[in-house]
């Protein structure tokens, strides 16, 4: 009888054990994913609204005519960048979960190669203000967020940047994880297709749709670079005037007793009902992932951000005027 009662306790001990642990680590988790979603948003957030920045109170403000620079934001669905190519122009052609790429420019500050201070890229350095009136538009700052897994498998939003060399002034290209866990980087893009433009998103699209959109403009040109100028001042990019993004975010362990077949769309329910077999990656379902993932607590966080510098360009001057 004893031993029978001592072997019921010893396992109520283990219950009450495995129970204080297992609360423990969904508690923990949780709040770790809350604030990698923290920190992750607020590096992004500081990114959008810098979009299209110009420091109009330098000497040496930048000068080009508004309707031949290249957009403040573009994008790549389901794609992903390794960290020494240049730009968007070489992409892996696969990503994480068909994680997003998100692109931001803006024009930097101070003279110097280091710049100023005043104005950052993603990864917190520096940017300087244009070199010369001929590399003005090449020298707006970067910063491109996208997802890769770590040597040890683990999917961390990268932020990728484009930095100069103080003594020699050769550019090169990096990047440097802001967070692990994010298991799925989606993006949509507000565009004001109004007429007149009031400012306000009238459609949110992917950035395949809108770079559809780019590829059936008729572009006039003899030159190629021509060409180039005349797809700056017609792209639907520059309609941009909010994003919306969405991170689907995991914890560390394995801590979930439950059978791991929940579904997540990231950017809800009714975007998944129209979308989710077109925008691969804004649904998640946990049958998909490996098996070593499934258990893992995550949760969807989401923001929009509305771009304040956007400049609508005067179709006579060609200069910024006010939004409407």
């Amino acid at each position: 009888m004893s031993v029978t009662l001592s072997l019921l306790l010893l396992l109520i001990a283990s219950g009450l054990i495995f129970s204080t642990k297992s609360v423990f680590l969904t508690n923990a988790d949780y709040a770790d994913t809350q604030e990698t979603a923290r920190f992750a948003l607020d590096n992004i957030g500081r990114s959008l609204r810098q979009a299209g920045f110009v420091n109009l109170d330098f000497n040496n403000a930048p000068q080009i005519t508004p309707s031949i620079a290249s957009a403040d934001v573009g994008g790549l669905d389901a794609n992903s960048l390794s960290a020494a190519s240049s730009d968007l122009s070489s992409p892996l052609g696969v990503s994480v979960n068909s994680s997003d790429v998100l692109a931001v420019r803006f024009f930097g500050s101070g003279t110097s190669s280091g710049g100023d201070g005043s104005i950052t890229n993603c990864a917190g350095f520096s940017v300087p203000a244009p070199s010369s009136a001929e590399t003005v538009d090449e020298d707006r700052g970067w910063s491109i967020y996208y997802v890769s897994n770590d040597i040890n498998k683990e999917p961390e939003l990268f932020c990728k940047y484009q930095s100069v060399n103080s003594k020699g002034g050769s550019i090169s290209w990096n990047a440097q994880a802001v967070v692990k866990g994010v298991e799925s980087f989606q993006v949509l893009y507000g565009i004001d297709t109004n007429e007149p433009a009031n400012g306000s998103a009238s459609k949110f699209l992917n950035a395949t749709a809108i770079n559809a959109l780019d590829a059936g403009l008729v572009l006039s040109g003899a030159t190629e670079a021509e060409k180039k100028a005349d797809l700056n001042r017609k792209t639907f990019w520059k309609k941009v005037t909010e994003i919306k993004i969405a991170l689907l975010i995991s914890g560390s362990e394995s801590a979930r007793v439950d059978s791991a077949t929940n579904t997540y769309n990231l950017f809800g329910d009714d975007y998944a009902s129209l979308s989710a077999s077109t925008d691969k990656g804004t649904t998640i379902r946990e049958k998909d992932l490996t098996p070593d993932r499934r258990k893992r607590l995550r949760r969807i966080y989401t923001m929009s951000v509305v771009l304040r510098n956007r400049c609508d360009v005067d179709p006579v001057r060609g200069t910024c005027q006010a939004p409407n």
